[in-house]
């Protein structure tokens, strides 16, 4: 195929044509290449997001700045909701910091000039130069210096939903999964030496609870290694980075996960534990991030009160996305399930409809019952044919399609279609919406009847 690309994906160069072409030993293996891009084509979360109205994109807006529409919000929040609710169980703080910071703060932290090609440009101010930031960590960092710290209140664990911004090129720009706004569940744990391994190990089991929550499971670990000849990518602290390589490893090999080594992936303050999925095209794509800092405490002076009152500044930060940046997630998700979400997770969870204004009544009590429930819930009373209400419910992927008509209003009951065009007759009422209730609240992947 052919395509259009600024060389070095910035448009401010010249255009160039782009050719590709892939090659195949034999036959078997092109067909199967063929339908795994039909299946892909079909997964596309650019045209199944627009088709479902979860999200678009505006050319007045900007290219990589991806508005969520009424759907698309819904889907977002419900993940936030599960991500808080989650993290305050394992003993989370929630934190709220600004959009901008003032550039001192960027260069105390090493994000400039280490990060600076991702960052949006300065801007100056009549009180200094500010800058949006791409990353919420070093906030985070005064956060924790301004209180007194004993060595009994650590790990400390600040927790944010905080917005980023990051200068990419507009020829890398995708869909939701390459964008300049960024919404993360980013958290930061400071913890002594001797807590690491603990807290790294606390935080893969979060990260592996969320993914079966999801229904994800077929990813592996990567341990992204530096390298400390490449001065001007990575500190320069040879015994840091050998120290925190090595817990990382003793924390895989301990919990005896398969993982991949890979140079030169790290972060620039410390390695990391990345989490790898394939994306439905079978390009390897990170989907979550484990990172062990060992800068942040020099340059922050971050410290605690050890058990005889001194002053010690051997704090250790983990960086930690478990659920990505929401946008490439929710791409990802879109992806995975082609469109059908999980009840807990789809934008309208139950659709009636009904089979004659008679029996408009009827629904409407129904739908009472599960909006009570907080069940996102809505009936169809328009004078349409029954196959047509129920074909275009089935076309925007709701799970339960609710008919109602004389036989199941002189019975108190519903008829049931799931997304597997299964029809479930006679299911009462109050136990349809018990099991609705339940299979939300318990965030179900699926329902049964």
């Amino acid at each position: 195929k052919l395509a259009g690309a600024y060389w070095r994906g910035d448009a401010k160069n010249r255009q160039l044509q782009r050719i590709y072409g892939i090659s195949f030993p034999d036959k078997k293996l092109l067909k199967e290449h063929l339908e795994m891009m039909a299946q892909a084509e079909k997964r596309n979360h650019v045209v199944l997001g627009e088709r479902l109205g979860l999200f678009s994109t505006f050319e007045e807006i900007g290219k990589g700045l991806p508005v969520w529409l009424p759907k698309g919000e819904i889907i977002r929040q419900e993940i936030e909701r599960f991500a808080i609710e989650t993290e305050e169980k394992a003993g989370y703080v929630r934190v709220a910091t600004p959009h901008l910071a003032k550039k001192e703060l960027f260069l105390r932290s090493g994000h400039l000039p280490y990060y600076e090609d991702s960052m949006y440009p300065a801007m100056k101010m009549d009180d200094g130069t500010y800058y949006l930031k791409a990353m919420n960590c070093p906030m985070h960092h005064l956060i924790y210096s301004k209180f007194h710290r004993s060595y009994r209140d650590l790990p400390v664990r600040i927790a944010e939903y905080g917005t980023c911004y990051r200068n990419e090129l507009s020829g890398t720009l995708t869909g939701l999964l390459r964008v300049r706004i960024l919404r993360m569940n980013d958290a930061h744990i400071y913890c002594r030496k001797d807590q690491i391994e603990e807290e790294i190990e606390n935080v893969i089991t979060l990260i592996t609870y969320y993914l079966e929550v999801f229904g994800l499971h077929d990813y592996w670990f990567r341990l992204s290694l530096g390298d400390i000849s490449n001065k001007e990518k990575y500190i320069d602290e040879p015994e840091n980075w050998a120290f925190t390589e090595n817990i990382l490893r003793r924390v895989l090999q301990r919990l005896k996960v398969k993982f991949v080594e890979a140079k030169n992936e790290a972060a620039f303050y410390g390695p990391k534990i990345d989490i790898q999925f394939k994306n439905v095209h079978g390009r390897e794509e990170t989907m979550s991030t484990v990172q062990l800092d060992f800068a942040a405490k020099k340059r922050f002076t971050l410290s605690y009160a050890d058990k005889d009152g001194n002053k010690n500044n051997e704090v250790f930060v983990i960086h930690r996305a478990p659920l990505s940046v929401h946008e490439r997630f929710v791409a990802f998700l879109i992806e995975q399930y082609a469109g059908k979400f999980p009840l807990w997770l789809s934008p309208e969870q139950v659709r009636i409809v009904t089979v004659a204004d008679a029996f408009n009544a009827y629904a409407e009590t129904i739908e009472q019952e599960l909006r009570k429930n907080h069940v996102r819930v809505h009936v169809d009373k328009r004078a349409e044919s029954i196959p047509k209400k129920v074909r275009e419910a089935q076309l925007e992927y709701v799970p339960l399609i609710v008919t109602v008509g004389e036989k199941e209003q002189s019975s108190k009951t519903v008829a049931v279609r799931t997304l597997d065009g299964k029809v479930h007759f006679g299911i009462g009422v109050d136990d349809f919406v018990k099991k609705v209730r339940e299979c939300k609240e318990k965030r179900k992947l699926m329902i049964e009847f």
